[in-house]
């Protein structure tokens, strides 16, 4: 049956490696269970529904991947995006999460056209390599700042911010706050970080997974030790999962369908939904190459043969995930980890995809893992993103500057989307009145416009 439904002789491979390849994409990005949960809730949704929707969104998404494409590959709510929904759209900009949520079933609706009619690879190819790499890069640099402020590492001061220290967090809180509330919490942030760097150096499968747990174990012995106290007053809570509820699955219904597009002009909520199509866009057609070309699936002119497949799948899942409750479903960079173990079918997908499945019943354990013990994941997935860096030709003052100015805007004014207008800005005029014009195309110089255009007008 499943020679038949996967061609694993084809793609010289058998069940026994597909499954063990599953396993392992599934070990490196469940994180995702425990991050996506505490990211969303600081947009005020429920921790609980945005857990299920997250597995319920994976699980389709990467269904979708193997029946669409027959491709190893797993999807998710993409790190990044939902970092620009809670911290963005909906605190910075002062939106609900309904619009939220409305902007990126949007952002779907318009992924399926333009998926069905060979679009986005049309708009891929146009903007320059340079700004791709950059938006990446910008992207690590502000989920590693979004890491260092959930676990309190980094907190507001005289300068801005500063390096935590108990008087500076009691200062911002009334006096509120201990050592054996927040300052162990600091400490354990700091020795994750450690530990799941010592993990990724090593090259343990599954070492941001296995990060978060040991982190997370380290609290829980703190807590059993009386080093730490939960106080929940100012958001320090038990780290024990809560089991008394028996074993089940939270309900979607806080969330299901909720999204509106009520209280929101026009323009802005299209500037929102081209922001999450931007970052889905190159963050999805990325991944897609870059995993494709490490498994040897490209063909003769480097291009992936199914990828009108796997990207409809990418844009169906987010459709719905936005109905389910959760921020844009992308195809997900930890299936290179799958790929080594030597996954080439949708096969893998499948075994992943199942798990993602059976995950929905120990909700009461991803739901107790606390914010200090994520932050090592987004800060390690920074470092990951931040490797792009390399491939921007900085000797190249047209190319550099551009990209220098798109990185700098997403942590400094704490938004993806002006990180990615202002480095399209930047990229036309620079080259334009440099006498690079060639360099231009017509999509740059419309893109260029309608940003131009938001600043004056929003």
């Amino acid at each position: 049956m499943f020679e038949k439904l996967f061609k694993l002789k084809e793609h010289n491979t058998d069940v026994k490696t597909e499954i063990l390849a599953g396993v392992t994409t599934f070990m490196t990005m469940a994180y995702i269970l425990a991050v996506n949960p505490n990211i969303l809730s600081a947009a005020g949704m429920d921790r609980g529904a945005v857990f299920t929707a997250t597995a319920v969104a994976s699980f389709l998404g990467t269904m979708l991947m193997a029946i669409f494409s027959n491709y190893p590959f797993a999807l998710a709510p993409g790190m990044g995006l939902n970092a620009y929904f809670a911290y963005t759209v909906v605190l910075q900009y002062g939106y609900s999460w309904q619009i939220a949520l409305a902007a990126v079933f949007i952002e779907g609706i318009i992924f399926i056209f333009l998926s069905c009619f060979n679009v986005r690879e049309a708009i891929f190819n146009a903007i320059p390599m340079t700004l791709k790499h950059a938006v990446s890069v910008g992207i690590g640099l502000f989920i590693a700042f979004i890491g260092l402020q959930n676990a309190k590492v980094v907190i507001g001061g005289s300068t801005l911010l500063s390096l935590f220290s108990l008087e500076g967090f009691q200062g911002l809180n009334d006096g509120a706050g201990a050592f054996s509330d927040v300052g162990i919490t600091v400490l354990l942030a700091i020795i994750g970080v450690i530990i799941t760097a010592i993990l990724v150096v090593r090259n343990v499968k599954g070492n941001i997974l296995w990060g978060i747990l040991i982190t997370w174990a380290l609290g829980i012995i703190c807590q059993f030790a009386g080093v730490y106290v939960p106080n929940p007053d100012i958001g320090f809570y038990s780290l024990l999962p809560d089991f008394s509820g028996g074993i089940s699955i939270p309900s979607l219904s806080p969330l299901f369908a909720k999204f509106h597009f009520t209280g929101i002009p026009v323009l802005e909520l299209l500037v929102i939904v081209f922001a999450f199509l931007f970052v889905d866009l190159f963050d999805t057609l990325g991944t897609l190459v870059g995993v494709s070309t490490k498994a040897g699936m490209l063909d003769k002119d480097g291009k992936l043969p199914k990828i009108k497949g796997a990207l409809l799948a990418d844009a169906v899942g987010t459709t719905a995930g936005a109905v389910l409750g959760t921020s844009t479903v992308t195809t997900f960079v930890e299936s290179a980890s799958g790929v080594a173990e030597g996954g080439r079918t949708g096969l893998t997908a499948v075994t992943t995809a199942v798990l993602f499945a059976l995950s929905l019943l120990l909700s009461p354990i991803f739901l107790a893992i606390p914010s200090f013990a994520t932050a090592p994941a987004l800060i390690i997935v920074g470092f990951y993103m931040l490797g792009n860096v390399m491939k921007i030709n900085f000797e190249d003052a047209s190319e550099g500057i551009p990209a220098f100015i798109c990185i700098a805007a997403m942590p400094f004014f704490y938004s993806i989307s002006e990180g990615i207008s202002m480095g399209i800005i930047s990229y036309v005029i620079i080259n334009l009145l440099s006498g690079k014009k060639d360099k231009l195309s017509i999509v740059m110089y419309i893109l260029t416009i309608l940003f131009i255009l938001k600043y004056f007008l929003l």
